[in-house]
């Protein structure tokens, strides 16, 4: 009889901003640290932590026979900047000492984000890619998935049989992009070798120009799904992260196949040729402050005009950004704009202040102290603490359903006696209704709202804001899609749009 598959299961999750600060050891324990049998417990559990690639893959490894899982570590720290060097030697380290230990192996399973860089080394899943490879040898299935905007080297692609990323932007696959990799273990398993085929275009497109249901970006997704058939197993497109100001950055596209490479090379060229040829599409189109001002105080004069959302998209922490920039909220505060909420605002030190208060308490807050990054500017204004929370979330919708969240301790305050925010300990972006509907906060009966997110939000809000009502700001922030006002150092060269002359073809 043949002995159950022996499966390492291990991860590390970073979308890293080069221009935001780095990424601590204590940012990432306070998002996500799972190691043995706590991840195991975790990702077999009703409210994981963990994304949903574990989830998804120990799900449909468990369903389909017998294996033994054998739980390495996982970190992540959402977005952020560049991981300090010392902690990701030290977490490799842990997990090279993991997998020796397992051995044998007959497969690793690894998610990753794919978007990561270190303040010393550029390339920090390609570094774990071959340490894993390293140490398990050249003929155990390696198996991994990716965010659909990481950053992609040729590394990356070296190490593993397959690379699977995510298919939806905002990101509700996660699980099942976990249970496509378990279903492409099985095959490995039964002795499948694979062919990859490999294209970085110099395609750096704005982020808010990546939604998976619509564009360029929507159409080659969709036409690498009409191709996955005959020996292609799989096709990844990835958008890349362009605030990652990395040698890896660019459009990317990996085609997966059965041994059959000239077929996986076919597939590649095609996708990558439909984006190159509709990169003009790839924009940014933004609403100043001044006009969201002005679209709100029509909206709140009016109550026959449905609500609007307002995403502060240059803010994003899920993007690395601070989560913190006032700009906005000076604006709507300044034009005596009411009935409005803001969610959610990285500051821990009012958050901790509103604590020590208690609830009820009238103050005037101090937004932003300590805080040096552009657009995170200080802000002088009455406030009342409305109600306090520990931060301990499920998600209601999108990215995080069914998943829990710590935004450490939190504070509903009423700023100038009209205006509803929540301010957090823990900086993450706005993904979901839960982060205000926890604290009692009644979404429902506010006539705008602000989050600070880019995209994923969208999922999280589907069932109350049609695409219509919902407006992206250009404000400041560390993550801002306008591209030609970010000073990048490490970018390859020439990449469209900076150098609209750019070109490339095929070959």
């Amino acid at each position: 009889m043949t002995a159950p598959p022996r499966i390492a299961l291990l991860g590390f999750m970073l979308e890293a901003n080069g221009f935001a600060p780095p990424a601590t050891e204590e940012e990432f324990r306070s998002k996500l640290w799972l190691q043995g049998e706590d991840l195991l417990t975790d990702v077999r559990s009703a409210t994981p932590r963990d994304p949903g690639g574990l989830v998804g893959f120990v799900a449909e490894m468990d369903a389909a026979g017998p294996w033994t899982p054998l739980p390495i570590a996982i970190t992540g720290a959402g977005a952020s900047g560049p991981v300090e060097q010392s902690f990701f030697d030290g977490f490799l380290a842990l997990l090279e000492a993991g997998l020796r230990a397992a051995l044998p192996l007959d497969g690793v399973y690894v998610e990753a984000h794919g978007a990561a860089s270190a303040t010393v080394d550029p390339d920090p899943e390609g570094v774990l890619y071959a340490m894993v490879r390293r140490v398990v040898g050249p003929d155990v299935p390696i198996v991994s998935t990716l965010d659909l905007h990481a950053n992609v080297s040729a590394e990356m692609v070296a190490h593993p049989d397959l690379l699977i990323a995510y298919r939806t932007n905002p990101h509700t696959d996660m699980r099942a992009r976990g249970q496509e990799a378990a279903v492409g273990m099985r095959e490995l398993l039964s002795g499948v070798k694979t062919a990859k085929a490999f294209i970085r275009l110099p395609l750096l497109p704005p982020s808010v120009a990546l939604l998976s249901d619509r564009g360029p970006y929507g159409a080659a997704i969709a036409r690498g799904q009409q191709l996955t058939t005959g020996p292609i197993i799989n096709v990844s497109v990835l958008g890349n992260f362009s605030l990652g100001d990395s040698p890896k950055n660019g459009m990317s596209v990996i085609v997966t196949s059965r041994g059959d490479q000239a077929a996986a090379q076919r597939v590649a060229t095609e996708i990558a040729t439909l984006l190159w040829d509709r990169r003009g599409e790839l924009v940014a189109n933004l609403m100043p402050i001044d006009t969201a001002v002005a679209r709100l105080k029509e909206v709140v004069a009016n109550p026959a005009m449905p609500p609007l959302l307002f995403a502060d998209v240059a803010d994003n922490p899920g993007g690395g950004g601070r989560g913190n920039t006032s700009a906005v909220l000076r604006a709507f505060l300044e034009a005596g704009i009411g009935d409005t909420g803001f969610a959610i605002h990285y500051d821990p030190t009012l958050a901790a202040e509103a604590h020590a208060l208690g609830q009820g308490a009238r103050f005037t807050a101090q937004l932003n102290r300590g805080e040096d990054f552009p657009g995170s500017d200080p802000l002088e204004v009455e406030a009342e603490v409305m109600a306090l929370s520990d931060g301990e979330i499920v998600g209601r919708r999108g990215m995080i359903a069914g998943r829990k969240q710590s935004l450490g301790p939190t504070a509903w305050l009423r700023l100038a006696g009209r205006i509803e925010v929540v301010f957090v300990s823990i900086r993450h972006q706005c993904l979901d209704t839960a982060m205000l509907e926890h604290l009692g906060i009644d979404v429902r009966a506010l006539r705008g709202i602000v989050v600070k997110s880019r995209g994923h939000f969208r999922a999280g809000f589907d069932d109350l804001f049609s695409d219509e009502r919902i407006l992206e700001i250009d404000g400041p922030g560390l993550v801002s899609p306008m591209l030609a006002r970010i000073p990048f150092r490490h970018v390859p060269r020439p990449i469209w749009p900076l150098d609209p002359a750019t070109e490339w073809s095929p070959g």
